[in-house]
């Protein structure tokens, strides 16, 4: 579908938006232009992006569609009202049936982070983070009594991301260590991962993967080495089926499906979304 656009209109940071719509759209064998347009939160900002969305239809001679997440009804009825595009409204859609069955009105709030300054889940979302940078790619060995998840594997084989997206998307304390040669000499996990195994789950990775990755950062290495990869994932999957360490392949897994087998495993009494 070529010369087609897809705006993503938010009062907020339109993260609600864009994910919502892309979810949607993924049902669809079709790559459109995307355009980001957050923070819409006055009838001048919002009178601005309906001639830039009306621009847009004439310019392709097909109707832009327009995901929007806005809160304000003066904001809103502009957008709906007077964009020259198939509007849809993810908030309204779900809100108005809710206040009808609850017999209460929503409160407007107007972004996901809304006065950050007095959310106890915001600051404990940014504690989350902060331990997962500190405790990246087994930089300390400290507070690991504290974290809710410790991944374990080889290098390269998704921990960092999947630990800052816990950390940010869930406010979840992960923790990465890495297994590295020593520790499948000596045959065991590190001695600083012992007292904490239950709180454990693994990565692996296909080797043919892996070599690719890695030879992306050390090309021609041994560590890049085909045949050191095989070695390695072989004796992590190894160790952790000794352990008993729960573990699941990366290699064709995105992160938000890696997060929510880890969530689904680890069932930690407290999440937040």
């Amino acid at each position: 579908m070529p010369h087609r656009t897809v705006f993503f209109v938010s009062d907020g940071t339109g993260i609600t938006a864009e994910t919502f719509g892309n979810s949607i759209l993924n049902q669809f064998a079709t790559k459109p232009r995307h355009v980001r347009r957050p923070f819409i939160d006055t009838a001048d900002k919002a009178h601005q992006v309906v001639r830039e969305i009306n621009h847009t239809a004439d310019v392709e001679g097909k109707k832009p569609i327009v995901f929007i997440t806005l809160v304000d009804r003066e904001v809103l009825v502009i957008v709906k009202d007077h964009s020259k595009a198939l509007v849809l409204d993810l908030f309204n859609t779900f809100i108005e049936p809710l206040e009808a069955e609850f017999g209460i009105t929503s409160n407007h709030r107007v972004g996901r982070f809304s006065d950050v300054s007095k959310s106890q889940e915001y600051t404990d979302r940014i504690e989350a983070i902060n331990f997962s940078l500190a405790h990246d790619d087994g930089q300390s060995a400290k507070n690991l009594e504290s974290a809710d998840v410790i991944l374990v594997g080889v290098s390269r084989s998704g921990k960092t991301p999947t630990s800052l997206y816990l950390a940010m998307q869930h406010g979840i304390k992960a923790a990465n260590y890495p297994l590295i040669p020593e520790d499948f000499e000596r045959g065991k996990l590190p001695s600083s991962l012992l007292p904490h195994k239950a709180k454990c789950f693994g990565l692996t990775i296909d080797p043919a993967r892996l070599n690719h990755i890695r030879n992306e950062r050390r090309p021609g290495s041994k560590y890049a080495a085909l045949e050191n990869c095989r070695y390695e994932v072989h004796e992590a999957e190894a160790m952790m089926r000794r352990e008993g360490i729960a573990w699941l392949s990366s290699t064709h897994k995105s992160i938000e499906e890696i997060a929510t087998t880890i969530l689904r495993d680890i069932r930690p009494d407290r999440l937040m979304y």
